[in-house]
């Protein structure tokens, strides 16, 4: 067996290995990592690999399969024994020893702005490690967004303070201007990266609750630090607003309520409450944690059209595959129903696909048991709808 063959062996042979970490990407989380940085002893993802390409000076990666590894390059019985002695938990527990619990740490699927960040937050800024300074939660910031505007298309930039220990968020129209245009309670926000659905690499999508409705404010910055050090400063202000509001729970349950990714988006066609209503295509959101199906006419409207509570079973709420007896749908036959106390959401889906996928979502919600903050919503509203 030749030297490249040999070490590509022992390559593998390392991502195997019990108790490393190696088999998930250090960064992300990715199953099945085929990159390494042998500058740092670690295993990583391809998506994470081009971002750890961007500092050859702390890291430089090759392919475990497709690079050769053979002395040309380095002296790589000195790196294999560098990333024997190290991988994925080793490293992973020095870079990442003093993460605070507000600072989110992306996962596989999220984009590519916050992997970005948390990569250079850990190797190249070093904010993290044990012996760096210690990082408390964010009081006040102050800064300039570009957002969109509520009744077109276009994006303006406007003034952002946030004040973590009065929970308020505020814009402002004018850049000196004293009056805000809006001032949120950090109580009703959330803040998701919807990079995709905004057109823009940095776009994030902020929520709050306005009269009974779910207002979006869709917003981005040129700088991705700039704008996921926001992400991060909205999540520690509800942090903060959450270990107020229940003291009793531990800091754990918290977390996942501090900003919320939605369980799956996309277009549907309903009908009406009397289920004799034309069919109408609306873009539909699933947020898991508030338990809210919301739709809208178009994904970037400012204010929902609707909104479904989603309780569990035991109270009557369900979901299930095709329509009622005599309905059908317009343009999509792939039909489904979610039935409330209060009512009956007939809905159909481009493909049985996406059917499946929906189904498979809300009866995830259906099945698990309402948490404290649930019930809080609950008892504010349940299973609100309009056209």
């Amino acid at each position: 067996m030749g030297d490249r063959e040999r070490n590509k062996k022992r390559l593998l042979e390392l991502l195997r290995a019990p108790d490393t970490g190696n088999a998930h990407c250090a960064d992300c989380g990715a199953a099945d990592p085929d990159w390494a940085s042998y500058k740092l002893g670690i295993f990583i993802c391809l998506n994470c690999c081009g971002v750890h390409r961007n500092f050859p000076d702390i890291s430089r990666v090759k392919s475990v399969r497709l690079d050769f590894w053979d002395d040309s390059i380095v002296e790589v019985a000195v790196v294999l024994q560098f990333m024997i002695h190290n991988g994925n938990l080793r490293v992973k527990a020095k870079f990442e020893a003093r993460v605070p619990a507000f600072y989110y740490i992306p996962q596989a699927n999220d984009c590519l702005v916050l992997k970005e960040q948390w990569i250079r937050a850990k190797y190249e800024r070093r904010e993290f490690m044990a012996d760096g300074e210690t990082i408390s939660l964010p009081g006040n910031r102050e800064g300039f967004l570009w957002k969109r505007g509520r009744d077109n298309s276009q994006f303006l930039r406007r003034r952002f303070v946030l004040l973590a220990r009065e929970g308020l968020l505020k814009y402002f129209t004018k850049e000196q201007g004293k009056s805000p245009k809006a001032v949120i309670s950090i109580k009703d926000l959330n803040a998701t990266f919807q990079t995709e659905k905004i057109g823009h690499p940095h776009g994030l999508q902020i929520t709050y609750r306005r009269e009974g409705h779910t207002r979006n404010l869709f917003v981005y910055h040129e700088s991705g630090k700039e704008i996921v050090d926001w992400f991060n400063a909205l999540r520690a202000a509800r942090l903060q607003y959450l270990k107020m509001a229940f003291p009793e729970l531990p800091e754990s349950e918290l977390v996942p309520f501090l900003t919320r990714n939605y369980l799956k988006q996309g277009f549907m066609e309903k009908t009406g409450p009397k289920q004799k209503e034309p069919f109408k295509k609306r873009w539909f959101a699933l947020d898991c944690h508030e338990r809210r199906l919301l739709y809208y006419k178009n994904p970037l409207d400012a204010f929902e059209q609707g909104q479904v509570f989603l309780g569990n079973k035991e109270q009557g709420y369900e979901a299930y595959e095709d329509l009622p007896k005599g309905i059908r749908g317009n343009r999509w036959k792939a039909g489904l129903t979610i039935v409330t106390p209060e009512r009956r959401f007939v809905l159909t889906c481009p493909n049985e696909k996406e059917q499946q996928e929906w189904l498979e979502s809300l009866r995830g919600v259906l099945s698990s048991p309402l948490t404290p903050l649930n019930r809080l919503t609950a008892s504010t509203e349940s299973g609100r709808s309009s056209r």
